[in-house]
Formats: structure tokens, C-alpha cells, sequence
């Protein structure tokens, strides 16, 4: 029970600040914080990924390439170009590195507008910070593991953030139904994205790029939308209108 429920919390808290700050506020900046509020939810990025820390500054220019060129030659991850799901992640880490090395001279209209705290970066993106994170994970599991099969979950915690990234790439523009023809292939993969925190509502998302509520349709629920509305009026954030 005791790995059950560490396994849900890293889930899905690591995937509540990959689509809160580095989505959709670090790529798309749905809203804007004070200082203080964003260098906590930053600093909680950092724990809550863990060993799969994502550098939102990598991140930002991907993701914004992504929506440019979106399920085209130029677009870093999508589906229609990989034979399958572990090429297309390879594919995406190394777009990632260029763009956390500063190999790669990004677009200027991709550039700018992008939260970065130098300090958090350069640890979580460290080996070191990875293999703490990786050893602690390993210590909860022989302390509280019960069954043998509990072990295969491990690995998921080591890389989490990707293959969340993959999940929302791979099944995000292949699968599912289409609301809109926004000139790619991105779909709504289901109507009732629990377990992706709105993340499958791609085909919506990549038509109101800006719009903090990834649902459109009334039978349609994005799980983040309303605690974003709640931060909202407690002045935590502020949202701005979708354009």
C-alpha cells in the first residue's frame, strides 16, 4: 500500500508542476506571479520531478518550437516521423540537450519571456541531484516494498518527467478525436483526462495555445483549469485572457 501510494503521489504531483509551471506557464506564461510564488512553485518543480528534473528554459524553447511546426519535419516530437515511442523520446532528449547545453541558437520569437533561477538549474540538471533522487527512491522501495513485482515501478520514478513527455507526444497526436482543424494531427486522446492532468487535450490546446482551460466542449474536464481558478482568486496567480 505504502508503494502504491508513493508511486501516485510522484506521478502525479510530478506532473502537476510539469503542465502548471513548465507548460503553461513557463512555455505559454497563462499567468503571471510574483517573484516569491515563482521561485516556490520552481523550487517545487525541482523536488516533485526529482531525477527527471526538466530545465524550463530547455523546455520552453522545445515546447514553443513544437507548437510552431507542429507534426512537421521541424517539430522535435512528434509521433508521425518515429517508428516508435522510445525513438521519439530519444529524439526529444537530444533536441532537450541542445537546447540545456546552448548547443542549438534558438528562433527569436521562441526566445524570451522564460523564468530561470541559475542556482536550481544547475542542480537539478546535475548528475549528482539525479542520483540522490534515484538512491532516496531506491530506500523507500526496500523499505516498504512487500512484493517483488513492486520493484518494476522503480525505473518509472527515475524518468518520470519523460515519459510523461512521451505519453502526452506520442498518444497526443495520434489518438483520439479532433474538435478542430488546426493543420497537424493533434487530437483530444479522451474526454476525461484524469490521469494526464488535461495534458491529452492537445488537439484543443494547439488551437487556444494561450487559453488556460485545456477542455472546450461540456463533456469535456481538465483537472488543472480549477485549481488554477482558485489560485486566481486568492491573487496567488493572475490568468490572463485567452487570445
Amino acid at each position: 500500500m505504502y508503494i502504491l501510494i508513493f508511486f501516485l503521489a510522484h506521478w502525479f504531483l510530478s506532473l502537476f508542476f510539469q503542465t502548471f509551471f513548465l507548460h503553461r506557464y513557463a512555455s505559454h506564461k497563462m499567468f503571471t506571479t510574483s517573484r516569491v510564488f515563482e521561485r516556490i512553485i520552481y523550487l517545487l518543480d525541482y523536488i516533485c520531478l526529482g531525477s527527471s528534473f526538466l530545465n524550463p528554459r530547455a523546455y520552453a524553447l522545445m515546447h514553443r518550437e513544437h507548437h510552431a511546426y507542429s507534426d512537421t519535419e521541424k517539430d522535435p516530437h512528434s509521433p508521425h516521423f518515429f517508428t516508435d515511442v522510445f525513438q521519439l523520446m530519444w529524439a526529444t532528449v537530444l533536441t532537450y540537450g541542445d537546447h540545456l547545453k546552448r548547443l542549438k541558437e534558438p528562433e527569436s520569437r521562441f526566445t524570451g519571456n522564460i523564468p530561470e533561477w541559475p542556482l536550481i538549474d544547475r542542480i537539478g540538471s546535475s548528475i549528482a541531484s539525479r542520483i540522490v533522487f534515484g538512491l532516496l527512491y531506491t530506500w523507500y522501495y526496500v523499505a516498504f516494498a512487500t512484493e517483488w513485482w513492486m520493484y518494476l515501478l522503480l525505473p518509472i520514478h527515475f524518468l518520470m518527467g519523460p515519459i510523461h513527455g512521451a505519453i502526452v507526444n506520442w498518444c497526443g497526436h495520434k489518438y483520439g478525436y479532433a474538435n478542430f482543424d488546426n493543420n497537424d494531427k493533434s487530437k483530444n486522446s479522451t474526454p476525461f483526462d484524469f490521469l494526464m492532468l488535461g495534458e491529452l487535450f492537445q488537439n484543443n490546446h494547439h488551437k487556444h495555445p494561450n487559453s488556460a482551460n485545456f477542455a472546450k466542449r461540456w463533456f469535456e474536464i481538465d483537472p488543472v483549469y480549477p485549481i488554477m481558478k482558485v489560485m486566481h482568486w486568492v491573487r496567488l496567480i493572475k490568468l490572463r485572457k485567452a487570445v
